[in-house]
């Protein structure tokens, strides 16, 4: 830009900075408040009630969406978290979302049902909490089933018998039953062989037909009806049962034996066929202890069919035929996957005498052991040197029991003889075939003997890194070489509170060559490790065992790792770098850098845990950042601090009261506010750098706002942005500015509302667009305001009230009404509440000025036998949030539309809130039509039976609002 143009933005800067300094706030704390919230919930709810401590009751039919708001107050802008009874609300299913403080669940079910809290806090004083129990409201298909009183079958099940239909149904709130026999209700005591009566257990979800001594007319079609009595518009449900002479329960049979073997890979296909019942039985499939069928099983009409079965297919499967008549029936078969596994082996020397060594002329044990499906059909073969071997005096093979699994032989080896030396092999089969053999090879020798376990010289204590990949190795000997089993020794000491896992978690690994491998060895992995032979695949003797300690080198573990230190020129400061932990903890040294640059260096003494750094002036030259490396034999752990001029973030102001405004049809306006994080922390903010861009659009926009004199901590400041574009939103980024630099920058969007403040010296609103004049519904009332015309279909449901026109007589036109139809109970409340309007003092100081007078005219419709009342509120937002009533009237008023006016004195900002009150029963439906607000006095008094409700104020005021507006002027940048 042009030197011209630099002087004319510099004036205007100057001309700005006039209206901000006017508007700029208090010292001390200011505006810094605690956080409050309160929930307001979005939609129309069936019903919402107060508890106690203000907490709200709300409820909604399953199925329907739920919407809560939480808002909040409080500076710095409280952080919002919702959480739930049963777990939190961040722990959520798919249908659940969070957005700025509203939670929102899609569809919702009974089992999100529930108290929601909403938990606000910002450092300042304590969090606010609020919460709001959520009640969903259903009602199942009722199930009728069916019971006899004597379990003796005969030719006709119900011949001379009781018999008791029971209805139950899932339902919130608790359902009322009604029971009808072809189509007659039966009530107690209509007829003397029918009793009705309800478990006392079961708290109204079940109800019992009982009929004595069944009788011919008894058979007939029986309705269970279910209902809630229409709460939350939830429809009644029913169910129909046919008692006929040929009801029963339920029988089937599995058409194949049991139990089902199969070899791997084949179809197994099971039969379940209904014996008897009526109503005809539904037949599934289940096994036992809840687990699922195989992901492969196809079950249609009670076969259920498994292709290529495995092992894991194996077990029972039962198959289950219910009517509702007397208790379902069951069949279970049990499907075995023939196979073979784990084969083991162990060598006893001379069982009876103790001995740890095979001896000449002393007795061996070989012990062979396989799990078997079915195990009946296990059988063992042994050989010597690959020759059959068969049971005599001196070689003496014994059998386990084949239905006991894993099965076991074994083979004793009396007196032992060189001539015994070989090679002896168990070999495992299934009887019938089909399955692979499992073959153990035995070597009996001179050589064989039992194992020993050793640790190589020197590697009985290990010292490695944090990180290092690590090899603990036990050495074996002997023949035959066992599995090694590693562990952990438990610690003494307050260590031993939790016994010690492997580096995977287990309590126990196997090593087949000794060598345990620890990959990225971690501090919690020092200690003691204990390797040990296995009792099988070996010797049948005391286990071998050795010890390993491992010592695990780490670096020091350092607080803080990185931090940001604010400090604004020829002030002094500390840094200081605390020691947590160490290994080891002896000659620990620190070094502090600045950068590149050595400020000093030490040794810390065995009492001492952390080091600091003093600086008594800081210049230029000492910001940047500082390192204190604390280092042992592992390495170093380092503190890093950055030591900066930089401003703090501003913090955006949301409590503004009215903050957007319009004045011209196609702009508004918004008054920003902030405060200065710590402004005291670095030198003085200079000015601000606002930037603000259209959302949509990558063109930002930027001027500084320049800043006079020191901000103090919690002083509120202001700028007004004009010319916004109506109905876009704008993302607005400040960046305070010090003589080091640029600070943090803040955002926030500013999105446009319909309109907040209308500038009319007369509003008018027919309710003819569906924006309503920018009326709005009271989110915390019990129901909401209808808009209506003589031509919309469903405009009441109850004859006899309501218009069925609007005021004028038209039938296109619209008004607004309250439905006071079900579930609309007695003394629920409708508020529907008009713009706000902003008034402003004309002078200073006026006392003899005349106080400003506002006519309010409204037309209203009060036909109905039980019509409740209308009332009108002038809400005045002060300080304080107040509500005057102005006008009321209640009872029918006849089937015609009349007119009211009143006159409203407001003495600051002001809304009207129009409040309809169900009366006693359905007939109450209130309507309203063209509202007007005007200045001056209403040119006639209001009628007599009006009660009229005006506070007189003490200065005048206008409905016109007027602000020193700040024009955005700046440069693309």
């Amino acid at each position: 830009m042009g030197t011209e143009e630099d002087e004319k933005m510099g004036l205007l800067f100057g001309l700005l900075w006039l209206f901000t300094s006017f508007l700029q706030g208090v010292h001390s704390q200011g505006v810094y408040a605690s956080p409050t919230v309160r929930i307001v919930h979005a939609g129309q709810a069936c019903n919402v009630e107060e508890e106690q401590y203000s907490e709200r009751v709300y409820t909604i039919r399953e199925g329907e969406a739920l919407e809560l708001q939480c808002l909040v107050t409080g500076h710095p802008r409280p952080q919002i978290r919702w959480t739930k009874t049963a777990g939190g609300a961040s722990d959520r299913p798919g249908n659940l979302s969070l957005n700025s403080g509203t939670l929102k669940i899609e569809n919702i079910s009974r089992h999100q049902g529930g108290r929601y809290y909403c938990k606000a806090e910002n450092g300042l004083g304590f969090p606010a909490i609020r919460s709001i129990r959520v009640d969903v409201y259903y009602l199942d298909k009722p199930v009728i089933t069916v019971h006899q009183s004597d379990d003796e079958a005969k030719e006709q099940f119900y011949f001379e018998r009781t018999v008791f239909l029971r209805c139950a149904a899932n339902s919130n709130p608790p359902v009322h039953y009604t029971w009808t026999r072809d189509r007659e209700v039966l009530a107690e005591g209509s007829d003397s062989g029918v009793e009705i009566y309800k478990p006392f257990f079961t708290q109204g979800e079940t109800k019992i037909l009982k009929l004595k001594n069944l009788r011919l007319q008894d058979y007939a079609d029986y309705t269970c009806i279910a209902s809630v009595k229409t709460a939350c518009g939830i429809r009644d449900r029913s169910t129909v049962f046919s008692l006929n002479n040929r009801t029963g329960p339920p029988s089937v049979k599995i058409l194949l034996d049991d139990p089902v073997v199969a070899n791997p890979g084949e179809t197994i296909t099971l039969v379940c066929k209904v014996i008897s019942g009526h109503p005809l039985p539904a037949l599934r499939w289940v096994r036992v202890k809840g687990e699922e069928l195989p992901k492969r099983t196809i079950v249609k009409d009670g076969t259920l069919t498994v292709p290529v079965i495995s092992d894991d297919d194996g077990g029972t499967y039962t198959c289950v035929a219910s009517n509702n008549v007397g208790n379902p029936a069951k069949k279970s078969i049990t499907i075995l996957v023939r196979g073979l596994r784990k084969g083991r082996f162990w060598i006893t020397p001379d069982p009876y005498h103790n001995e740890d060594k095979i001896q000449i002329g002393r007795e061996v044990k070989i012990s062979c052991q396989v799990e078997a499906t079915p195990s009946d059909e296990l059988q063992f073969n042994w050989l010597k040197n690959g020759r059959p071997l068969k049971s005599s005096e001196r070689m003496v093979i014994t059998h386990t029991d084949p239905n006991i699994s894993p099965g076991t032989t074994n083979l004793d080896i009396i007196d032992l003889k060189f001539t015994d030396f070989g090679t002896y092999t168990c070999v495992a089969s299934l009887r019938n075939g089909g399955i692979p053999e499992i073959s153990i090879d035995v070597n009996i020798s001179s050589t064989t003997v039992p194992p020993e376990l050793t640790v190589p010289k020197g590697q009985s204590q290990l010292v490695v890194l944090e990180g290092d990949t690590v090899d603990l190795q036990c050495l074996v000997s002997g023949k035959p070489k066992p599995i090694i089993m590693w562990s952990r020794v438990e610690e003494s000491g307050p260590a031993a509170a939790v016994a010690p896992v492997m580096p995977d978690g287990s309590a126990q690994m196997e090593s087949y060559d000794g060598i345990l491998r620890i990959y990225n060895v971690t501090r919690k992995m020092s200690g003691t490790y204990r390797c040990q032979t296995s009792q099988y695949n070996g010797f049948n003797i005391k286990p071998r065992e050795a010890l390993i300690h491992l010592v695990v080198q780490f670096t020091p573990t350092v607080e803080p790792v990185y931090t940001e230190v604010r400090q604004a020129l020829g002030r002094a400061f500390s840094l200081t770098c605390n020691l947590l932990q160490a290994y080891p903890a002896r000659h620990l040294q620190y070094e502090w850098k600045l950068g590149p640059r050595l400020l000093t260096v030490g040794q810390f003494s065995d009492q001492r845990h952390d080091t600091s750094y003093h600086v008594k002036a800081l210049n230029r030259e000492g910001y940047g950042e500082y390192t204190c490396d604390i280092t042992n034999e592992a390495g170093a752990g380092r503190c890093t601090f950055l030591v900066t001029g930089k401003a703090y973030g501003p913090e955006f102001y949301y409590d503004t009261y009215n903050a957007l405004w319009q004045n011209r049809p196609q702009v508004y306006g918004f008054k920003l506010q902030w405060t200065q994080m710590e402004p005291n922390a670095v030198d003085r903010i200079l000015a601000y750098r606002l930037g603000i861009r259209q959302m949509g659009q990558t063109r930002w926009w930027e001027q500084e706002i320049p800043i006079g004199g020191a901000i103090q901590k919690g002083q509120l400041l202001t700028y007004n942005l004009t010319e916004l574009i109506k109905p876009d939103s704008y993302l607005v980024r400040l960046t305070p500015i010090t003589r080091y630099g640029e600070g943090d920058a803040s955002e926030r969007t500013i999105t446009y509302s319909a309109p907040v403040n209308p500038h009319l010296r007369e509003f008018h609103c027919g309710f003819e667009e569906e924006a309503l004049c920018s009326f709005s519904q009271d989110k915390s009332d019990e129901f909401d305001w209808t808009r209506h015309s003589g031509t919309t279909e469903g405009i009441t449901s109850t004859p006899n009230t309501g218009p069925s026109s609007d005021h004028t007589g038209s039938n296109q036109g619209f008004y607004m009404f309250i439905e006071t139809s079900s579930p609309r109970l007695e003394g629920d409340k409708a508020r529907l509440m008009s713009p706000n309007f902003n008034i402003l003092s004309k002078g200073i100081s006026s006392s003899a000025s005349s106080n400003p007078t506002y006519c309010f005219t409204f037309y209203y419709h009060m036909y109905g036998r039980h019509i409740g009342a209308l009332n009108i509120f002038l809400r005045q937002k002060g300080q304080t949030l107040t509500d005057t009533l102005v006008w009321s009237l209640t009872g029918n008023q006849g089937n015609n539309w009349r007119q009211a006016r009143v006159n409203i004195h407001p003495t600051t900002a002001f809304q009207v809130v129009m409040e309809g009150v169900r009366g006693s029963s359905n007939e109450g439906n209130i309507a309203i039509d063209d509202v007007t607000i005007e200045e001056g006095e209403c040119k006639d008094s209001p009628p007599n039976n009006l009660r009229s409700f005006a506070s007189l104020p003490s200065c005048r005021v206008f409905l016109l609002y007027v602000t020193q507006n700040l024009v955005l002027i700046g440069w693309p940048r």
